[in-house]
Order: C-alpha cells, then structure tokens, then sequence
C-alpha cells in the first residue's frame, strides 16, 4: 500500500487531512474512495497510521486513525552523504537509490574537480527537483522519513561541519592501505543508536589533493575502496551498502 506523508499540524485527534500534490494522486491515480484506507506517516515523529478516508474534498481529503502501526523503517544509524556534484541527471539516481538503501541526509558539494557549475537560479531549481525525487523514493520504498536534500555546500564549508559527526569516512582512490572495513570494524563495539556517520565522494574527476588535506586536518578518515576505480554515482551507493550490512541493527 501506498504511504502518504504528512506533519503533527496536519493531525488534529484521531483524523489527519491531506492537502497537497497527494489529494490528486489518492483521487485520480489510486481512485481511492470514501471508506478505503491509506498508510499516513507522520513525518515528524517517525510513526505510521492505518487510516480510513472519511471525507474528500476538491483540495484536501480527511482520514480517520484506525490504529498506529508498528512498522518503523528507519536504520538505527545515521549515515549522510555529502556528494561532489557530478554532471547530468547522475545527482538524481545517487538520491533516488540512497534513499531507498536508507540515507538519513543528502548534501550536494561543489569541489575543485567538479565539471558542473551552477548558478544561484539553477541551485534553487535543482534542490527543488532533488528534494521531490527524495520524497517519492522515500514513499516507494517505505520509509517513515523524508531525507532532506541540503543545500550545496563548498568543501571548506564541509570541513567545517566534520565536528557534527562521529566519523567522517572518505572514499579516496589515492589511498592504498587503509580499507573501509578497517574503519567499520573499529566501530563493532560502539553503541549504533544515533551514531552519526558522514561519508564524502568527489566528483568524476575525483578528490583533489588539497581537499583531502584539510579533510585530514579534520580528522576525516581517508579509505580505499579496493583496486577498481568506480563511477562517481557507484560510490554513494556501494558504501551506504557496506555500512548497513555491517552496522544497522
């Protein structure tokens, strides 16, 4: 079944009310009617309801709660990727595809190597584009979130912000030694609830050495990925998928 989301505004008692873009999709492609039910997730609490249409109106429907479901979908980690900003529509299938693997946030970065150069205009437009893909992802694939699309940020600004996380992991493919297991493996022991993980990926052209430096400064943790080099939008989603197996509960 289909999952809708909405905020504590839109909760009042036991009824909720869908407004929005959802109203057309529940009557037209759906064709839900009055006495049908729909899984609402309250998006600020995490926490998804069994509901029962009770009234439709051009613009909004109204939903009675049957009962609260017990179907949390959110890892036990939260893992943020901060993606240099690839060329063409590659930036939507790494959103699309994290969020259905289970990222908790995604922040775009413009780096030294980036081929892409966006203006103030065309920012707005894409963060706008990127945060819907975010949103039906997060529908199709069940989550009781929406991750946010932040953003794009510089790489300074990022290095800033390393503080916020208890590990920051770098995918690098000048390092040799020290291998992405290796930094999971130190973190078996350690309470998963709310752990926070960062992991960074350069653009097509890669990290420059610069950048690696003051990620270093910062105590980032600079790993190698094996001996192939993989695509940009391969990165993303192969390390999100280690760290699940390894570490969500």
């Amino acid at each position: 079944m289909p999952k809708f989301f909405v905020t504590s505004e839109d909760i009042h008692q036991e009824e909720i009310k869908i407004t929005g873009k959802d109203v057309n999709h529940i009557k037209n492609v759906l064709r839900k009617k009055i006495g049908e039910e729909l899984t609402i997730c309250n998006q600020d609490l995490s926490t998804d309801y069994l509901c029962k249409i009770i009234r439709m109106q051009e613009d909004s429907i109204q939903c009675h709660i049957i009962k609260q479901l017990d179907t949390n979908s959110e890892a036990n980690i939260k893992v943020s990727i901060f993606q240099g900003l690839p060329k063409a529509d590659k930036m939507e299938w790494v959103i699309q595809k994290a969020v259905e693997l289970g990222v908790y946030d995604i922040t775009p970065i413009e780096m030294k190597r980036c081929v892409v150069k966006l203006t103030d205009k065309d920012k707005i437009k894409k963060l706008q584009r990127w945060q819907k893909i975010a949103e039906v992802a997060a529908k199709q694939s069940g989550r009781n979130r929406i991750p946010s699309i932040n953003k794009i940020e510089s790489i300074k600004n990022i290095c800033n912000l390393c503080s916020d996380y208890d590990i920051v992991i770098v995918a690098y493919e000048n390092e040799k030694e020290n291998k992405l297991k290796y930094e999971l493996q130190k973190l078996k022991h350690l309470p998963t609830e709310d752990f926070k993980i960062a992991v960074l990926i350069g653009p097509e052209g890669g990290i420059d050495a610069s950048e690696i430096q003051l990620l270093k400064e910062k105590e980032a943790k600079i790993v190698t990925l094996g001996n192939r080099i993989l695509r940009t939008e391969t990165v993303a989603l192969n390390v999100l998928s280690i760290i699940m197996y390894e570490l969500e509960i």
